[in-house]
């Protein structure tokens, strides 16, 4: 079973598991949300400011759902 990377960087983002975000920014071929996780989990680690880590967390969140709401559309040549 092959699980999207958006329901699995929702998943790790809502549950905390950073480590497995890690991975998954690295090994995603989606070049916006390798860096909104990138964001987040610099600001998480090094920012003092909690507001900066609220908004690149809800930056992130954001951005997953907007790509999981895009459904491709398929054409058939016939």
């Amino acid at each position: 079973m092959d699980i999207p990377d958006y329901d699995k960087a929702l998943y790790y983002t809502l549950w905390g598991h950073w480590d497995e975000l890690l991975v998954l920014m690295v090994r995603t071929e989606d070049d916006l949300l390798s860096k909104k996780i990138q964001y987040f989990l610099n600001a998480y680690h090094y920012s003092p400011n909690e507001r900066a880590i609220l908004s690149a967390h809800d930056d992130l969140l954001y951005y997953i759902d907007h790509a999981m709401k895009y459904t491709p559309t398929v054409t058939l040549d016939v």
